[in-house]
């Protein structure tokens, strides 16, 4: 580190052991200064606001979630970078995989969006143009549908016609000419064989009386009880992260109001798969309540769902609800729900959100300020969509639906 680029302070906060040695060991190669280190259960909220960090690197594990909800005071300081990772990963994380997180953790510390290897660099030039995305309407100016019918009327010739002799080919219009006719004037019997109604056309029985039907006690028919009423589901919002993500997801939901009548299906993948342990988390910031999404389950109003990888929303007969697989997205009805891009998001669903915003869909991304991973964003920002802090973004969903 140069004299103009200091290392930033860090407070490492994990139990003793490999985690806290692997952490320590990527804050070293990463450039940060480490000014506290410390098991977040003997930590007090003064002490770690003492050290005066400018981030803190937390192991997570189940033992430390009691002590990081007394240190939140300290842990929702302005300005303060808090960054989270699994005790479990941390402790076997070696090799490539290690050297790809010291990486991401130094971009994530010195603000830059670097993380490919030495000798790999790529220079992005994104041309920012204003306005929206190009619709598909756009994209067809110069294809004309004159051409298709004068291609239509070349083939024509070629097709099968009819020999001389054989009967003229009824049409579809004299087809269903016919049978209104037919339906219209049913045919009489002859003059000869008419008879007194009572006892019929000659030829034809008459019919018999018909027997009465059973007699049918209606005193014992109840109605059958409806389905518990549930509030009607008009649209959610979809939040994508990936790498960096915890963080901004954690200041989205928290800046959301108890009264926010959407619901927000999260998407962040995690490389242990531990979804149970992100419902935990956010549910101590968020006012929502935060579920797990399980197949099967509808989709609630004024609820945070957590998506486990494979799970995806489709419409069925009751509404909005979750399945195996799927690509969200495209259930979502655009004029009522939005798509939250934030750090590390996948870059190849951009088409996809950028399709919701066409369609009417509220698309918006996290700000390249503050972003661990910012292709999605960038690509985003590209195709002229509003970027935001996550706090901002939230104040933006409160704006358009509440």
């Amino acid at each position: 580190m140069s004299a103009a680029d200091p290392a930033k302070p860090v407070a490492l906060l994990a139990r003793a052991g490999a985690a806290r040695d692997r952490l320590r060991e990527a804050l070293d190669a990463a450039g940060a200064r480490v000014v506290l280190e410390e098991d977040p259960v003997a930590l007090d909220a003064g002490a770690l606001a003492a050290a005066a960090p400018q981030a803190v690197l937390v192991a997570l594990e189940p033992a430390v979630e009691d002590a990081l909800a007394e240190l939140e005071p300290a842990l929702e300081a302005p300005g303060l970078l808090v960054i989270f990772d699994e005790a479990e990963l941390a402790a076997r994380r070696d090799g490539w995989e290690a050297q790809r997180w010291i990486r991401h953790l130094a971009a994530k510390l010195h603000g830059h969006g670097q993380v490919l290897p030495p000798g790999c660099e790529e220079e992005m030039v994104v041309d920012l143009q204003p306005g929206r995305p190009t619709t598909p309407q756009q994209l067809h100016a110069e294809d004309p549908f004159d051409a298709y019918l004068n291609e239509a009327a070349a083939l024509a010739g070629r097709l099968p016609q009819d020999r001389p002799g054989d009967a003229p080919a009824m049409g579809l219009d004299d087809a269903l000419r016919a049978t209104a006719e037919a339906a219209a004037s049913p045919q009489l019997p002859a003059a000869h064989e008419w008879a007194l109604a009572e006892d019929g056309p000659a030829g034809v029985p008459a019919r018999a009386p018909e027997a009465p039907g059973p007699d049918i006690d209606f005193s014992g028919l109840e109605l059958v009880a409806l389905e518990e009423d549930r509030p009607p589901l008009v649209g959610v919002v979809l939040v994508m992260a990936g790498v960096g993500g915890p963080d901004a997801v954690r200041k989205l939901l928290g800046a959301l109001p108890a009264e926010f009548g959407r619901a927000l299906l999260v998407q962040l993948k995690l490389d242990g798969g531990r979804y149970d342990n992100l419902v935990k988390q956010l549910a101590r910031v968020s006012k929502l309540p935060v579920s797990m999404a399980m197949p099967g389950d509808l989709v609630n109003p004024a609820t945070a769902y957590v998506l486990p990888e494979g799970v995806g929303v489709a419409v069925g007969e009751r509404g909005l609800g979750f399945v195996e697989g799927g690509e969200p997205i495209e259930a979502l009805p655009p004029a009522e729900s939005a798509a939250i891009v934030l750090s590390g998001a996948d870059t190849g669903r951009v088409d996809a959100v950028l399709a919701l915003a066409a369609r009417g869909g509220y698309v918006a991304g996290q700000a390249l300020e503050g972003c661990y991973d910012a292709a999605a964003v960038t690509l985003l920002a590209a195709g002229g969509v509003e970027l935001g802090t996550p706090a901002r973004l939230a104040e933006q969903l409160v704006a358009r639906w509440n």
